[in-house]
């Protein structure tokens, strides 16, 4: 409990919203083992527990973007198949997350081209 108070303390968010998330993602976990939650930008997001850099949501878009051949996206990716029908199962369970966290994505990389484009722009005179 102490150190539910002091992280409550240092995210400034009230105990019991930290409770119902770590219970929600620890169901999770124990749900899809081999995902793992990781905080970024944004806030927290599920992920490979062996690859806490790489997001649900990139393995899927991924596959997506590979017709879902998942030969195509582990390869595509660098890691083996059976990663990427973990991050599968997981979508199948938590489709509209997953698919939010996709088009977050995809709207902050057209809104971030934009600006690179406009400096491109006004650099070129």
């Amino acid at each position: 409990l102490r150190r539910l108070e002091r992280r409550a303390e240092r995210t400034g968010r009230p105990k019991s919203s930290l409770i119902e998330r770590y219970l929600e993602e620890g169901l999770r976990m124990d749900e899809h083992p081999g995902i793992a939650f990781v905080e970024r930008a944004g806030g927290r997001r599920a992920a490979l527990a062996t690859r806490p850099r790489l997001s649900v949501w990139q393995v899927v878009d991924t596959l997506k973007a590979n017709d879902g051949s998942v030969p195509d996206a582990a390869h595509v990716l660098g890691i083996p198949e059976t990663e990427v029908r973990l991050a599968m199962a997981y979508y199948v369970d938590h489709k509209d997350e997953i698919d939010g966290w996709i088009r977050a994505e995809r709207e902050f990389a057209a809104r971030s081209e934009a600006a690179w484009r406009r400096e491109q722009e006004i650099a070129a005179g």
